[in-house]
């Protein structure tokens, strides 16, 4: 019976099935019906795509077929005799099919003009390692495909002998880098030339982890592979920058002396608009794009007329910035920036009627929103912190904002008890201020505070923040003046270090606006 079923999937690192692979023992093909792969030999997963009928195309080339060196994309005669890389022509003397032969004879079968398969390829060596003992030379080159490892050794021995080998695939295998990393480590230096895609850059990034202090990475430009550059007869362009080749560091680690200038050169400077508020000015400069400023003090104080101060601040100076005030309706947002543009208090609907001024209220709406600079969002109920975070990205990636206000960071989250809205608040910070880093944004909150001055529910607001600004009001004073009088005091001050009072601003229940106040 040639159909052998029921057994164990040979791809036990990545599948593992004990039922699902079925073996024909006359056409020496297997399937996994479980991790749906084909396999040449019973045990070597096939590598040619789909046809365009979604049936499975399988080459069995015979061991007498005769076989040529054919020169092909600039590779040389020579260099393809030296990589025992075969080729085949039909009766009209095309070229029909190339064999890149690996170490232990296995084979990978390209059909022209790019349909790959596999006969008895094993997945844990590189192409082209068994013709350059370990240790042979200081340096060794990798590339991702078999003609790139060609065109490069071509290009590269025209200064002398150079090990180049190839990976077999993208994504290699567990037992590929356990295999081969003895071999690699006998060299002192490892190059790369691999794509600049995600796949190039997972390998990049997969063999500086074996190999952190010998691994380096050729720059392709305007190439995307060592073949291209053959191709555009640019060896030595190839050449050069192999030599010159840097050492790799993932993205997220800085190490040369190139990465630290390029970071002085290319780091944006200090980005800030001054609040209006000269005495806060002299301490924090102003609002800081890239960081995380947290306005706190207790309930009643006068935390969200500071914060609508200044929006209505980045209005005058059309800054683009997007605002969310978690507990006041839309409009109610809206009509508190119009009370500061018509300086007077327009905001309730009952209001505005009454003095007859509706006409001059939408008036003074196109006005602040012309140019649409101003985002007004919300987040809908059910939303979670992943949620808030993609909109202030979209805001200010996709929106151009330089800022975002909302306002009340404790509102932001929702836990069903103190704990669980603690780490919800230390999740948010941490990120909030990650963000505004990584952005190059503002992102301005307000925090409520306990008995002891601190945020409410979570500390780390506090600790996350670039720039803390204390609010106070005596609630309770008899005189007016002193009862509208809140006071401002820099907690922290990360971006310019200075602390201390930062002057007082006077609230007019006529106007519904805040003035600061000189003495």
């Amino acid at each position: 019976m040639p159909e052998l079923t029921h057994l164990t999937c040979p791809d036990e690192e990545n599948c593992g099935s004990s039922d699902a692979y079925s073996f024909n023992t006359d056409k020496g093909v297997g399937y996994c019906f479980a991790c749906s792969q084909s396999f040449f030999d019973q045990y070597e997963p096939l590598k040619r795509p789909m046809g365009d009928d979604n049936s499975m195309a399988f080459d069995n080339p015979t061991a007498t077929e005769p076989h040529e060196y054919l020169p092909l994309r600039g590779i040389q005669v020579k260099t393809m005799e030296f990589y025992d890389v075969r080729s085949y022509r039909d009766a009209n003397g095309e070229l029909t099919k190339q064999e890149y032969i690996y170490p232990s004879g296995g084979k990978k079968i390209r059909v022209m003009p790019k349909t790959f398969s596999a006969s008895g390829l094993s997945q844990d060596e590189l192409f082209g390692m068994n013709l350059f003992p370990a240790g042979s030379a200081s340096i060794v080159t990798i590339t991702e495909g078999e003609l790139d490892a060609l065109s490069a050794h071509q290009m590269l021995n025209v200064r002398g002998t150079n090990p180049v080998v190839s990976l077999p695939s993208a994504t290699p295998s567990k037992r590929l880098w356990e295999k081969c990393k003895p071999w690699l480590d006998s060299f002192d230096k490892i190059v790369l030339s691999v794509d600049s895609d995600a796949a190039g850059n997972a390998i990049a990034q997969k063999i500086f982890n074996m190999f952190p202090n010998k691994t380096y990475r050729v720059p392709h430009d305007k190439y995307k592979d060592a073949n291209e550059f053959l191709q555009d007869n640019a060896g030595k362009d190839f050449t050069n920058a192999w030599w010159n080749a840097k050492k790799y560091t993932p993205e997220n680690i800085l190490n040369t002396s190139d990465q630290f200038v390029e970071l002085f050169r290319d780091a944006p400077n200090y980005a800030y608009v001054p609040t209006g508020i000269e005495a806060l000015d002299d301490k924090i400069m102003g609002l800081m794009q890239g960081h995380f400023t947290v306005i706190k003090a207790p309930t009643g104080i006068g935390k969200t007329e500071i914060m609508r101060y200044l929006e209505y601040n980045m209005i005058k100076k059309e800054v683009p910035f997007a605002s969310w005030h978690l507990e006041e309706t839309k409009l109610r947002s809206l009509l508190g920036l119009v009370s500061y543009e018509l300086n007077q208090n327009l905001t309730r609907r009952d209001i505005i009627e009454a003095l007859g001024v509706h006409d001059i209220v939408e008036d003074a709406i196109r006005k602040i929103t012309k140019g649409e600079k101003f985002y007004q969002f919300y987040m809908p109920d059910g939303t979670n912190t992943d949620d808030f975070i993609d909109q202030i990205r979209y805001l200010a990636s996709g929106c151009d904002c330089k800022y975002v206000f909302f306002e009340p960071i404790q509102d932001a989250v929702v836990g069903i008890s103190e704990e669980s809205k603690e780490q919800q608040l230390a999740d948010l910070s941490v990120r909030l201020s990650k963000l505004a880093a990584e952005l190059n944004i503002g992102i301005v909150t307000i925090a409520h505070t306990n008995e002891n001055g601190d945020p409410k529910y979570c500390r780390m607001i506090g600790q996350r923040a670039s720039v803390i600004i204390d609010l106070s009001r005596d609630k309770l004073a008899e005189d007016d003046t002193d009862r509208n009088t809140t006071y401002l005091r820099v907690e922290k001050n990360r971006p310019c270090s200075e602390e201390g009072p930062a002057g007082t601003m006077l609230f007019d229940p006529q106007s519904f606006t805040l003035q600061e106040t000189h003495t």
